[in-house]
């Protein structure tokens, strides 16, 4: 499997506050962009597998809404995780 529980402990540790802080809104971004980047490049190859589309589309709504959440309550976190993340340009 691609995401195995070290891999998340690795990122929770990275973008969250502990490994085992598994709530935090950057800890869950890392973890949906790590997840979205797997998927689009699953998708490059398999162009017609429709399921594993809708699955990335829900994923990149429910990180944006995290990141709209992160950025209405902390602008400057946002900004950081952002970066660290490269999403924008």
């Amino acid at each position: 499997m691609y995401l195995t529980a070290e891999k998340k402990q690795e990122i929770f540790k990275k973008y969250g506050k502990s490994d085992t802080d598994t709530g935090s809104a950057e800890g869950q971004i890392a973890l949906f962009t790590y997840r979205i980047n797997h998927l689009t490049d699953h998708l490059k190859l398999n162009k017609k597998d429709h399921s594993t589309q809708r699955a990335l589309l829900r994923l990149v709504g429910k990180r944006r809404s995290l990141l709209d959440y992160l950025k209405e309550r902390n602008i400057e976190r946002y900004r950081t995780l952002i970066k660290d993340l490269k999403i924008r340009k």
